[in-house]
């Protein structure tokens, strides 16, 4: 299989794009990327989830995603969702990473982190995210 750093090289210019296009920082959509797909573009989970960001059918489509398996629509799709998220949960991280793993209504209706999966989640990402806003997943050690 090929590294990691090489893997996540080649989704550099969309995740670019996509933190300027919603305004999010890009080691917030390296952190959902890492920890929903470990950057593999086909990847699929048991739930039906989809691509590099784990998007639920409706929820890409809803998201104007065609194709989930598209590195670049997949990317794309996630950062409008997690934009959204954003707006709604006041930028505040642990709710918004909760939301997109969760559901923004689980999250509103606990007033909090649902489940504790979502808390593990949620700790998943946060971590990465400090991780990478130091160094970004493509840096070779």
């Amino acid at each position: 299989g090929h590294s990691r750093p090489k893997r996540a090289d080649q989704f550099k210019a969309f995740v670019t794009g996509a933190a300027l296009k919603y305004k999010l920082p890009e080691a917030l959509l390296w952190a959902f990327m890492k920890v929903e797909s470990d950057f593999v573009p086909t990847a699929v989970s048991r739930k039906g989830a989809q691509g590099l960001m784990q998007l639920m059918p409706l929820t890409a489509k809803d998201m104007g995603v065609n194709n989930p398996f598209d590195a670049q629509q997949n990317i794309y799709g996630a950062a409008k969702l997690i934009s959204i998220l954003m707006k709604r949960f006041n930028r505040e991280l642990p709710l918004v990473i909760s939301a997109y793993h969760a559901g923004g209504g689980a999250v509103s209706r606990r007033e909090g982190i649902p489940y504790s999966e979502t808390s593990q989640y949620m700790t998943s990402v946060l971590n990465a995210y400090y991780r990478y806003m130091k160094k970004p997943p493509y840096v070779r050690d």
